[in-house]
């Protein structure tokens, strides 16, 4: 997934924390889903977050951690960022096309962070030497993500 490089001018999020606009639209940029997670840099340092609506505006929160790291609200800060974690088009061509076959169940996975997403793909590709089990746990997979299940029991 393409990374996405800007400047913009931070302001201020209410309760101690600090707001940075994306001006951008993630699902035209990188693909369409219900919530973006992203990872990246500002200001040089690394950055997780997960992009919302913010008084009518696209973008993130900082917690007041950073605003002690010396980054204030109404600066200019230097922003790269990316989707976080597995995407669709690095899914092995069959998880790809279970998840694709159910769009409640892509759309769940595609909503999911990163550690859920991977856990899934760990357990699936832990079958590597046995097709038949991996088709069985991709099959599993999709009912669980269908049904809201986060990672499997």
């Amino acid at each position: 997934m393409q990374e996405q490089r800007y400047t913009v001018q931070s302001r201020s999020g209410g309760r101690g924390r600090m707001f940075v606009p994306v001006p951008f639209d993630p699902d035209v940029v990188w693909a369409p889903k219900p919530v973006h997670h992203v990872t990246g840099t500002l200001n040089g340092r690394g950055v997780r977050a997960v992009l919302i609506e913010h008084e009518g505006e696209r973008g993130f929160l900082l917690g007041p951690a950073w605003l002690r790291c010396g980054v204030e609200p109404g600066t200019q800060v230097s922003v790269v960022l990316r989707p976080e974690g597995p995407q669709r088009a690095d899914l092995a061509e069959d998880v790809a096309a279970a998840l694709a076959a159910s769009p409640a169940a892509g759309a769940f996975f595609d909503s999911l962070a990163q550690f859920y997403r991977r856990g899934y793909l760990r357990w699936i590709d832990g079958t590597k030497r046995r097709p038949e089990v991996r088709a069985q746990r991709i099959a599993e997979m999709v009912q669980l993500l269908e049904s809201g299940v986060k990672q499997r029991p």
